[in-house]
């Protein structure tokens, strides 16, 4: 249930407002299994972080990595102490990268990556993907750049109406030496509302030893596939390839169908023939003025006192509608209607036939590749030694959060319980119950919105507390004994109150009438 929905709820949001109350973020622990756990919450930005210095070749141009980096609390921030990582600077290039704490080897153990991105400011053209940076020699954070080989990029990308969510990793081709990038199909479901309703939303990748990976969005599985047959260009090339040095035949014939060679155009084939002509049956209908033309000078136009007939050339007046026709059917020359002319059948050409030469298409013989190469096992890629983000925002405003790399899938869920999901339904609650403890007068609070109108609720819906069957309209309680609140008569006999009776006659009734005689 979400505050739209819970009016109750949202009432006490305001009262909390109004005193400047937010809930308590805890921020989450940091798990010891985990490569990498990042929640901005502890210590300044460059106790981990580096930002980039190097340079970015691009167009011919030297450009910086000059975009601010700053940590920040959310714009809908709905309780306090919880920061993110914020690329700030609209139209720059960013670069930011941190070490892992422990090297991830892509062995016998699944990788799991997942970090939550917000669009504070919507999206035009910005890209948010995370890189898994390759643990080599040559890795300097400081010079971090487009270049810096990685190992994986994930996350969402949109510019226009291009929305995608990228899971890319590099791959070495054995013979060459090269890497080069696969990139894994896109979802097949809609992914606008991630990028427009200006809210946090947690991506995940996974990614296993059996070459299975899976992509989720706020825990929904948006896609799944295989390395080695759900990406592009293949992991492996195809074992034979058309042979380049081949070419097709002169007397090749790859024609399905052709024109009859025996058959010739009919003798009364009138190719010159219109194909509409005008209805020699219709005629003028009656009112229409022919003399009189449908627009004339206006006569009531002047020239212009700047007017230069050497440089403007004769005036004319301009042209109005003929007030003549307004009232008429039609005016100026009349002509008939066109139609189709029966006589018209166009240019010929002779029927077509099948070809008896039809040889099928061609194509060029097929020979073995000699580029090929089997790799079956393309999830072990290069060691991750850093994560970082290299990117260009039209925007900015975008905000990083909770990074964690992991193999275990509890502990990501952990941490997904603990960061993610403390921000989740039934969070609303929950930040109510956080909000506490570190002021204890909203108990207070609580009572009156939610106690008061429960008990106010309660005594006007059951103003009586009634016991016994539903279906007899008295009251009876649970001894017959005289109680100190019970009616007596002088002498002491209880009355006939004492026994409930209220209106209707019964057995209890008459037994109290039975002892008032005695």
């Amino acid at each position: 249930m979400r505050a739209q929905s819970c009016p109750l709820c949202a009432y006490i949001y305001l009262i909390m407002a109004a005193h400047g109350v937010q809930g308590v973020y805890k921020p989450p622990p940091v798990p010891e299994e985990a490569y990498f756990a990042e929640s901005f919450d502890s210590g300044p930005l460059e106790k981990k972080w580096v930002v980039s210095k190097a340079l970015k070749e691009e167009d011919g141009k030297t450009l910086k990595y000059d975009g601010q980096w700053v940590l920040e609390e959310p714009s809908n921030q709905a309780s306090s102490g919880n920061k993110g990582l914020v690329m700030k600077s609209p139209g720059r290039h960013h670069a930011i990268a941190a070490p892992l704490g422990t090297i991830f080897h892509f062995r016998d153990k699944p990788l799991i990556l997942q970090y939550e991105v917000f669009f504070q400011s919507g999206t035009d053209c910005e890209g948010a993907y995370i890189k898994l940076l390759s643990h080599t020699p040559q890795l300097r954070l400081s010079q971090f750049n487009s270049s810096t080989p990685y190992a994986i990029m994930f996350g969402p990308d949109k510019c226009g109406s291009s929305m995608k969510v990228h899971f890319i990793f590099r791959r070495r081709n054995p013979l060459s030496g090269q890497y080069q990038e696969k990139h894994a199909r896109q979802s097949d479901q809609d992914l606008s509302k991630y990028f427009s309703d200006r809210q946090a939303h947690l991506y995940t990748l996974r990614l296993y030893p059996d070459n299975i990976y899976e992509i989720l969005i706020d825990q929904s599985l948006i896609s799944k596939g295989s390395l080695l047959e759900d990406v592009d260009p293949p992991v492996n090339p195809p074992r034979e390839i058309p042979d380049p040095d081949d070419t097709k035949p002169t007397d090749w014939d790859d024609r399905r169908r052709i024109p009859d060679p025996t058959a010739a155009k009919p003798s009364d084939w009138d190719e010159k023939a219109p194909e509409r002509i005008p209805d020699h049956t219709a005629q003028k209908p009656p009112g229409w003025l022919e003399d009189a033309e449908p627009f004339i000078l206006d006569p009531e136009a002047e020239r212009p006192d700047d007017w230069n007939e050497e440089m403007d050339g004769e005036w004319e007046p301009p042209r109005v509608p003929n007030p003549a026709c307004s009232q008429a059917i039609g005016c100026g020359p009349w002509l008939p209607p066109m139609i189709h002319n029966p006589a018209y059948k166009g240019k010929w050409r002779p029927p077509m036939i099948d070809n008896p030469r039809y040889q099928g298409e061609w194509q060029p013989r097929m020979i073995p590749n000699p580029e090929y190469f089997e790799d079956l096992e393309p999830f072990q890629m290069s060691t991750v030694g850093a994560v970082g983000f290299e990117l260009w925002s039209l925007t900015g405003g975008v905000l990083f959060d909770n990074i964690l790399l992991c193999s275990d899938p509890t502990v990501a869920q952990r941490w997904t319980d603990h960061s993610w999901g403390q921000r989740q339904t039934p969070g609303l609650f929950m930040q109510l119950l956080l909000a506490t403890e570190r002021r204890p007068w909203l108990w207070g609070v609580y009572v009156f919105t939610i106690g008061l109108p429960a008990i106010l609720f309660i005594s006007f819906m059951w103003p009586e507390k009634r016991f016994g069957p539903s279906d007899q309209d008295y009251y009876y309680k649970k001894s017959d004994a005289p109680q100190p609140d019970t009616p007596h008569d002088p002498e002491g006999t209880p009355t006939l109150e004492a026994y409930g009776a209220v209106k209707n006659s019964g057995p209890r009734k008459r037994e109290a009438r039975e002892l008032q005689k005695n």
